[in-house]
């Protein structure tokens, strides 16, 4: 891990549950010569701005593969809803941070740059309690997926609303809105900073409807009156949920 890290109060917490539905026991797949989740782990050992890097687990072998290449575990309750849930679990204990980003154990690619311009933006904004990335949508069939959640947000960059649907809608169409030069649709990065204060609070805080409707967890926070803000990235990460997408993942490593 770099030994020159911000002075500021931050861990970066990697949940890392062993069963998938999609690509069973992803997390421990190693053709590379490394699991995904080392690789996810080496690439948050890249960022500047948190002092410490957990992963949070349920699972034995996950943790022991964790051990294996250095990393600090924490093991959390088997019946943690979700990765939020589970992230929380593991600070909530053992680390007093005032910043706690959750970074999937699947994104071995992710851009350690952006994982630090997203807590300087939630540093740098102290009416928003949560913070997360964007990148603009160029392909209509993307814009149209439902499995591609959509942000629109306001002047100061603070999220509006997140949508599996197109947003915002446009009501008479024009062809070239894709290929704007100052994108128009942007799609919804799945990797979030919360205040503390938040992230204790967010499985306490009622459902809300559209949160309901969208099933979209992001949109609790919204209803109940909490700011997000949005930094913008050129590119999206490349998660691994498929066996074609842990294919493309091994075919860029070898290449590279």
């Amino acid at each position: 891990m770099p030994a020159s890290r911000s002075t500021k109060n931050c861990t970066l917490v990697i949940p890392a549950r062993r069963r998938s539905t999609r690509l069973p026991d992803k997390l421990l797949l190693r053709e590379t010569g490394k699991s995904v989740l080392q690789h996810t782990y080496e690439a948050a050992c890249q960022t500047r701005c948190p002092q410490t890097i957990l992963i949070a687990t349920d699972d034995d072998q996950i943790a022991a593969e964790a051990r294996r290449f250095g990393a600090r575990v924490v093991m959390t309750s088997p019946n943690c809803a979700s990765g939020t849930d589970r992230v929380a679990e593991a600070v909530r204990e053992n680390d007093r941070s005032s910043v706690v980003v959750n970074l999937q154990g699947d994104e071995p690619e992710i851009d350690p740059a952006a994982v630090d311009s997203l807590i300087e933006s939630l540093w740098a904004n102290p009416s928003a309690s949560m913070a997360t990335l964007a990148t603009p949508i160029r392909d209509q069939t993307l814009l149209e997926d439902p499995a591609c959640v959509k942000v629109v947000f306001d002047f100061a960059g603070q999220a509006l609303y997140f949508s599996r649907s197109p947003i915002p809608h446009v009501r008479d169409g024009q062809d070239d809105l894709l290929e704007s030069t100052s994108p128009l649709f942007y799609q919804h990065i799945g990797v979030y900073a919360y205040r503390r204060d938040l992230l204790m609070r967010i499985a306490l805080l009622p459902p809300g409807r559209m949160e309901q409707l969208e099933n979209l967890e992001q949109l609790r926070v919204l209803e109940n009156g909490e700011k997000i803000v949005i930094t913008v990235v050129d590119e999206p990460s490349r998660g691994i949920d498929t066996p074609a997408d842990y294919a493309a993942f091994v075919s860029r490593r070898r290449a590279g």
